[in-house]
């Protein structure tokens, strides 16, 4: 009854391996984010504020609000990283790093909202 020892280290070794994403990840996400919040955009345009009385009817729109908004936040985050890896490395400090972080999150959110 030897058996050999299964080599733990190894298998431990190969399964935490790092694993380079797809090329095309970021835009797939992207483009899913997007499609996320347009409709939940559409599905808010098209609740009929008559229904507001009942309460039994806020279940859609609060999800098409939550669900949108939450998607949108992460777009313009992943916007917002993407132009902060184009940029280069030498940032003159933490303060003009938020400066910059905080202007891109303010552009991207004028995208999505549409100039509004």
């Amino acid at each position: 009854m030897t058996e050999a020892a299964p080599n733990f280290e190894g298998l431990l070794r190969e399964a935490l391996a790092p694993v380079e994403p797809p090329a095309d990840l970021a835009e797939r996400l992207e483009s899913t984010l997007t499609s996320i919040t347009e409709m939940a955009a559409d599905e808010l345009e098209a609740w009929e504020l008559s229904a507001m009385r009942d309460p039994r009817n806020w279940a859609r729109p609060a999800a098409a609000l939550l669900v949108g908004t939450s998607a949108g936040a992460a777009l313009v985050l992943l916007r917002a990283r993407r132009r902060a890896h184009g940029s280069p490395a030498s940032l003159d400090g933490v303060r003009e790093a938020a400066e910059r972080a905080v202007a891109d999150l303010g552009r991207e959110a004028r995208k999505l909202l549409g100039d509004r």
